[in-house]
C-alpha cells in the first residue's frame, strides 16, 4: 500500500473520531440531557459546544495519527496545504474522498451508540443549518471569509518554526470561536466533512453545497493572498502538529 493510500486512512480514522465526537458532544449539550437542562440559553450552550470541539480537534492533531497525516480532517486544509506547496496534489482526493467517508461512519456510529435522540431534534445528526433569512449568498461569504483568515493565520505559523508548535490549538481555537460567535447564523462549519456525514443522514441537504465549497474557495482565497503578498517565508509542512513527519521539529527545511 502506497503511503498516500495509508495516510489517507488514518485520515479517515480521524475524521470519524472528529465527527463520532462533535455528535456525541451536540448531543448531550444541546440535546435532551441533565447538561441541556441546566443550560437552557442557546448561546452558552454553543459556547460551550466550541470549547468542547477545539479540544478535540486539537487533540486529535497532536495523536499519533496526527502527527503522521498532518491532521487536516478537512478537504479545504487539504486543499490549502497543496496550493502552500507542501503537500501532494496525488494526495488531495484521496484525502477528500477519506474525509468525507469517515464524515458519515462518524455520525452513523454515534447514532448507534447515543440512540434515536440523535436522529431527532435538536440534535439531527449535529446537521447544520443557517438562521432564517440568510441566503446562499451570505452563508457563502460568511463560510468563505473564516476559512481564508483561518488558514492565512495557519499559514503563517507554519512558517515560522517557533510558532509551528501552537498551529494544533490555533487551530482549534479558531474552530471553536467559529461554532461560539457563529453558530446561530451560519453554523460555524469551516470544514466540508463537518456538513457532509450529518446533511447526508438527516436529509437535510438544500445548503450543503454552500458549506461543501465556501471552505474549499475560503482555502483558495487565502492562498492566493498569501502568494501575492511580498512573503519572506514558505510554508514548511502540511502537518497541523507543526513537525516533520519524523516529529522532528521545524527548521526551515521542508520535508
Amino acid at each position: 500500500m502506497s503511503r498516500i493510500l495509508r495516510d489517507s486512512a488514518l485520515e479517515l480514522l480521524l475524521t470519524f473520531w472528529l465527527m463520532f465526537g462533535v455528535t456525541t458532544i451536540v448531543r448531550w449539550v444541546i440535546g435532551p440531557s441533565p447538561v441541556s437542562r441546566m443550560i437552557p440559553q442557546i448561546q452558552v450552550e454553543l459556547l460551550i459546544v466550541g470549547a468542547a470541539v477545539g479540544i478535540l480537534i486539537a487533540g486529535l492533531i497532536l495523536s499519533p495519527p496526527g502527527r503522521i497525516t498532518g491532521g487536516h480532517m478537512n478537504p479545504a486544509i487539504s486543499l490549502a496545504m497543496w496550493r502552500f506547496g507542501v503537500f501532494p496534489g496525488a494526495g488531495v482526493i484521496p484525502y477528500i474522498v477519506a474525509q468525507l467517508v469517515g464524515s458519515v461512519l462518524g455520525v452513523v456510529i454515534a447514532r448507534a451508540v447515543w440512540g434515536p435522540v440523535v436522529a431527532e431534534a435538536p440534535v439531527a445528526f449535529a446537521v447544520l443549518q443557517p438562521a432564517p433569512g440568510w441566503s446562499a449568498v451570505t452563508l457563502f461569504v460568511a463560510e468563505t471569509l473564516s476559512m481564508a483568515a483561518i488558514v492565512l493565520v495557519v499559514g503563517v505559523c507554519l512558517a515560522v518554526p517557533r510558532l509551528a508548535p501552537f498551529v494544533p490549538w490555533i487551530v482549534g481555537g479558531a474552530i471553536g470561536l467559529a461554532i461560539a460567535v457563529l453558530g446561530t447564523s451560519t453554523g460555524g462549519s469551516v470544514n466540508p466533512a463537518r456538513q457532509f456525514g450529518p446533511a447526508a443522514l438527516s436529509g437535510q441537504t438544500r445548503f450543503l453545497w454552500v458549506y461543501l465549497l465556501a471552505p474549499m474557495a475560503g482555502a483558495l482565497l487565502a492562498t492566493w493572498l498569501r502568494q501575492a503578498m511580498q512573503r519572506r517565508r514558505s510554508v514548511l509542512t502540511h502537518r497541523l502538529c507543526g513537525t516533520h513527519r519524523d516529529g522532528s521539529a521545524l527548521s526551515g527545511v521542508t520535508r
